[in-house]
């Protein structure tokens, strides 16, 4: 597999999704560690995106190619799923378990064994928290009690925990309140830069996308066509 060129590339994409029209991308290429954000994708879209880049989809129409590979020549479930551990995923979608303790719930990725931690794998847990701006404090304290922007750090520290090599985030503001939109941006840029992640967020969040983008694409959901946004436009 050639990591050459850009991690990600969409060309001539179309997808139906039972949406009021298909999903449209004319052309998109995301080269290794950029922070990319589209906008004017509605939840159903944001999903679809991810399946078609994952390759849980294939395309209508277009070809995707994703760490040079494309994604129709993935040969069989075994090797779909070996392909995953590439992608980390932000998503509300992903569940917290509400009677778990915040620690337990990013325990997770790393083993099923929750109850106790084993010392080695809290030690990882501890770390993961304080990169995503978790306070310690908030570990012992139910997956029930958490407030929105302590949720929001939990499924960024979930989808990272693995290494993944490209972050997907479909609407990771959508719960938070405005106030916490724009810090919640600064931690996911921070630790995108700082493990070299290459990300493509579906927001329609213009401050998030602002902070924690360093390009934002406005998609035309009728034609496909990716402008480019300034950021000095969302204020």
């Amino acid at each position: 597999m050639s990591t050459d060129g850009p991690i990600l590339q969409l060309a001539g994409v179309r997808k139906g999704y039972g949406g009021l029209r298909p999903l449209r991308i004319q052309s998109l290429a995301i080269a290794a560690a950029e922070r990319v954000a589209i906008t004017g994708l509605d939840a159903a879209a944001a999903e679809m995106m991810v399946n078609l880049v994952t390759g849980a989809s294939l395309p209508d129409e277009g070809e995707i190619r994703v760490f040079g590979s494309s994604t129709a020549d993935l040969a069989n479930g075994e090797e779909w799923l070996a392909s995953l551990d590439r992608f980390g995923i932000v998503t509300d979608r992903a569940v917290i378990l509400e009677g778990s303790t915040l620690a337990q719930n990013l325990t997770l990725p790393f083993t099923l064994a929750i109850d106790p931690i084993e010392p080695d794998t809290l030690a990882r847990v501890v770390e993961l928290a304080a990169e995503c701006d978790i306070a310690p404090e908030w570990l012992e304290r139910p997956g029930g009690a958490l407030p929105p922007a302590v949720r929001a750090r939990t499924h960024l520290a979930r989808a990272i925990a693995l290494g993944p090599s490209l972050l997907l985030m479909e609407h990771p503001t959508a719960a938070l309140p405005e106030r916490e939109r724009g810090a919640f941006g600064s931690v996911v840029a921070r630790v995108c830069d700082a493990r070299r992640l290459t990300m493509l967020a579906m927001t329609l969040d213009t401050e998030f996308a602002g902070v924690a983008a360093q390009r934002t694409l406005a998609l035309d959901g009728a034609t496909g066509a990716l402008r480019p946004i300034k950021k000095g436009w969302f204020r």
